[in-house]
């Protein structure tokens, strides 16, 4: 596990709890970025590159603490490492976060381009890619001054928004939980509550419409659910009011964690099946749902759509969009692995799907990715 600062100036707050889920969560790399002339103030952990190289994107967020900056880079890049293994990519799992004031301010070209030359000193050991109050501007003007970015506009030889295909994913993964529940893989009739409208979620709730599904959608942002449901003839409802309906499926499609021991004695949900990363607040949630009956599909397993699709940038012959929609397809077959898994060993699909990304590490890891491993795909 390394450490490293970068940046003139830098204050890091550490306490025992981080150093130590770094060690034990196994970490390569964690780098504070501080660029004092443009108010630049991030985090860049690389969890795994067993596989190849991290991949992770770029989150704007507002934290109250930098201590809970440095928790969240590392949870999110820890379950980049298994989404990316459980999807059978040869990518490893990384994150950055981005400490800002306000996450819906548009990003000043300077405290991008630093940001970018962060990443490029680490020389493609990290992928960067959009994620939460991450913009394609944003990933095009890091581009400016690294290769090592993901996601860019079509125009410029990239894929685009990878909400779309996320979406899909997220979708085929609930097939797979409505087969698990009823028998059937059909969503006609399915009642599922959409917490969260935004990229994501908006494309999920057009596609389960199609489908046959009834709808209760609900966002925090004014009139965003409202405008969806008119146009789906969708409900609407207060976002923590929808948590507690009772339904079929629960679709976290905000930010997580929005799941803990106290929300799961109040859930009358028959499923969890959403977009959202790290929808539970630990491993203890995934066994609480288990007991109380709740089927759950990791997160990390329906959601990797969106990775699916970035990857598809390094694909011979560049980026395809049907190939992409594939693949994407493809996490029924594999949210089916992962509750046959968990009903073979008697354990919750959590805990299943972490085993069988460990199992694939172990198998197919050749340690250490290094730079002169790959070459650029795309000259800045």
């Amino acid at each position: 596990m390394d450490v490293f600062v970068h940046g003139t100036r830098c204050t890091v707050v550490m306490n025992s709890e981080i150093t130590d889920r770094m060690a034990a969560a196994g970490h390569e790399q964690v780098v504070f970025v501080a660029d004092a002339p443009s108010g630049l103030r991030a985090v860049i952990a690389i969890h795994s590159t067993a596989l190849g190289p991290s991949l992770g994107g770029v989150r704007f967020w507002h934290y109250d603490a930098e201590a809970d900056a440095v928790a969240d880079v590392l949870r999110l890049s820890e379950a980049m490492t298994y989404k990316a293994a459980v999807a059978g990519l040869d990518q490893g799992g990384g994150k950055t976060v981005v400490m800002v004031d306000d996450p819906d301010r548009p990003r000043d070209e300077a405290l991008l381009l630093a940001l970018g030359r962060a990443i490029d000193e680490l020389g493609g050991r990290y992928l960067a890619a959009e994620d939460v109050g991450a913009t394609p501007r944003d990933m095009d003007v890091i581009a400016r001054v690294t290769p090592w970015v993901t996601g860019l506009d079509e125009s410029l030889g990239g894929s685009g928004d990878p909400s779309p295909v996320t979406a899909v994913g997220v979708r085929a993964g609930m097939r797979a939980v409505r087969h698990a529940l009823d028998g059937t893989r059909s969503l006609e009739g399915l009642r599922v509550v959409v917490h969260g409208t935004g990229h994501v979620g908006t494309h999920l709730a057009r596609l389960l419409a199609a489908d046959g599904a009834v709808l209760t959608l609900a966002d925090r942002a004014p009139g965003r659910a409202e405008a969806l449901a008119a146009e789906l003839g969708a409900t609407v409802v207060a976002p923590d009011v929808a948590l507690d309906l009772a339904c079929d499926v629960l679709a976290p499609c905000a930010l997580g964690p929005v799941i803990d021991l106290d929300r799961v004695a109040r859930l009358q949900c028959r499923a969890v099946c959403g977009a959202a990363n790290n929808q539970l607040a630990g491993l203890d949630v995934d066994d609480a749902l288990a007991a109380g009956g709740i089927l759950y599909a990791p997160d990390f397993v329906v959601n990797a759509g969106g990775i699916i699709n970035l990857a598809e940038e390094r694909g011979a012959g560049g980026y395809s969009h049907e190939r992409a929609l594939a693949r994407a397809e493809q996490i029924e077959a594999t949210t089916d692995a992962v509750f046959a898994r968990a009903c073979a060993d008697g354990v919750p699909p959590g805990r299943a799907a972490e085993s069988l990304a460990r199992e694939r590490i172990t198998r197919e890891g050749t340690g250490h990715w290094r730079p002169e491993d790959s070459t650029p795909w795309r000259t800045t």
